[in-house]
């Protein structure tokens, strides 16, 4: 059985933090996607279900939990 070494690295605290801020095509995008569910929903809830539920989705992360590198 092999051994693994791990070397340990200090944070370098000279380094200078990026300040994050959001991209407003996230926010428009997330927004284009709650007004799509919505639409669903009014139209025909019971029939549009699983789309809705993609859309869903997609608002709660940023990549489907569907998506699988095996299928």
């Amino acid at each position: 059985m092999a051994k693994v070494f791990t070397i340990t690295v200090p944070p370098d605290m000279s380094r200078k933090r990026r300040e994050r801020t959001t991209d407003p095509r996230y926010v428009d995008g997330q927004k284009m996607l709650v007004e799509a569910m919505k639409y669903l929903a009014k139209a025909d809830p019971v029939a549009n279900r699983g789309a809705i539920e993609l859309l869903s989705e997609h608002v709660r992360t940023r990549f489907r939990m569907t998506d699988s590198p095996l299928s």
